[in-house]
């Protein structure tokens, strides 16, 4: 029998939550502003959210801003009020990731979010390809409580990091390794091959190109969910 791992999709509304689910998505990471990597939705988008389906299947993103992955101690703070904000609303796990000027993980802000986390699942996101030595920083989570891992290996694409991948699996400890960055459905298999444990992607198609933008109002059009993307990658994954 073929390995089964689990699917899961970034989205950005209630309707592309809804639908990822009903196509067959395990999981799914909740954010905002995905142009910049992802940012921490709102109160209402999440409560949102946490109504229309299972809480249990959604990790969401806290990221305070773009710009890096170095947080100062207020920042920290911030971040921790927002997963005690998620968590309490019953969220399933919270996304996170803090590196120190180094390019270590910043295991003082990580122990802070998984006290503030409590029984929700913690998940450190790709800060970790910002770092100049994923396989140290992966060392440096283990101990720290985080449960899952979403990185690219360092590279652009996961595809095109599938050697660090298997090299972090390898090193994983009981941590779980989620592929993502970049990923098509025509890469699972390749990502699979390698052993990770999960596979993660946007699967971003765009409406509203042709209403009125401009100015003051960002690029045409707005990110939606394409639930054939999605059907394309559980198909791949199975």
């Amino acid at each position: 029998m073929s390995r089964r791992i689990a699917v899961e999709i970034a989205v950005q509304d209630i309707a592309g939550a809804r639908e990822a689910l009903a196509a067959g998505a395990d999981r799914l990471e909740l954010c905002q502003a995905l142009a910049v990597g992802g940012l921490t939705p709102s109160l209402g988008l999440l409560e949102g959210v946490l109504g229309a389906v299972d809480p249990a299947a959604v990790n969401v993103l806290v990221r305070p801003r773009g710009g890096g992955f170095v947080y100062s101690d207020e920042e920290i703070a911030l971040v921790g009020a927002d997963i005690r904000a998620c968590v309490e609303r019953g969220a399933g796990g919270v996304v996170v990731g803090a590196l120190t000027p180094a390019g270590r993980a910043d295991i003082d802000a990580i122990r802070r979010w998984r006290d503030a986390a409590g029984p929700a699942r913690l998940v450190f996101h790709r800060a970790i390809d910002a770092a100049g030595d994923p396989l140290a920083v992966l060392g440096d989570l283990r101990g720290a409580g985080v449960d899952r891992v979403l990185t690219s290996g360092g590279a652009a694409r996961s595809v095109d990091g599938v050697p660090v991948l298997a090299a972090l699996v390898a090193e994983a400890g009981g941590v779980e390794i989620m592929a993502g960055g970049g990923v098509r459905p025509e890469d699972i298999p390749a990502l699979v091959a390698a052993g990770v444990d999960a596979v993660h992607l946007s699967a971003r198609g765009i409406a509203g190109a042709s209403v009125p933008a401009g100015p003051g109002g960002g690029a045409d059009g707005h990110d939606v969910t394409d639930i054939d993307v999605v059907t394309a990658a559980v198909h791949a994954a199975r």
